[in-house]
């Protein structure tokens, strides 16, 4: 499962791709002070899927990271392909840390995406599905505070009630000297 606010994510994707861009805008919309590490690879090509399940090893060494997102925006099944290999499918299920696969569109499917943790049809899709809006979790937890608020009034009542039930059952002492 996906943390509810994560704290830092570790993102393996080409730093100057689409993707990233489209990733970043979405956080900062919903989430402007995030911690987020862009760790630097080829997306397609014939060394890309050496370097993409590199960095998701190490990034699955450094602490504090939560979630790590493999991001490429779309292309043909050829440009998709280090997707595909083995050595990222594997990296992928090796790793300790949730993995979110944000490849492609909607229409594209890989292999890292089966074996991801969560399958987002798009690299922006895959920012909002990993970080809530501020201003969600704001409405949240002003409504738990309320139910929180309401439960306390609860059980103080409660407590008053069985406090009276209780001082009922009291004998006044005063009226116990008295029969002495």
């Amino acid at each position: 499962q996906l943390p509810i606010l994560p704290q830092k994510i570790g993102i393996v994707t080409s730093p100057t791709g689409a993707a990233i861009r489209d990733i970043l805008k979405v956080f900062g919309r919903r989430f402007a002070n995030i911690g987020i590490l862009i760790y630097p690879v080829r997306v397609q090509g014939i060394e890309s899927a050496k370097e993409i399940s590199q960095g998701i090893r190490e990034l699955n060494e450094i602490a504090g990271i939560d979630v790590i997102m493999i991001a490429r925006g779309g292309g043909s099944q050829e440009d998709l392909w280090a997707f595909n290999e083995e050595i990222v499918a594997r990296a992928i299920c090796d790793s300790h840390i949730p993995v979110v696969s944000a490849v492609g569109h909607e229409i594209d499917f890989t292999i890292a995406d089966m074996v991801a943790d969560l399958r987002a049809p798009t690299p922006s899709a895959a920012a909002e599905m990993v970080i809530r809006s501020k201003q969600e979790l704001k409405e949240r937890l002003a409504a738990t505070a309320l139910q929180l608020a309401s439960c306390l009034r609860n059980i103080v009542s409660d407590k008053r009630i069985f406090l009276h039930r209780l001082e009922r059952g009291l004998i006044d002492p005063s009226r116990r000297l008295k029969d002495i």
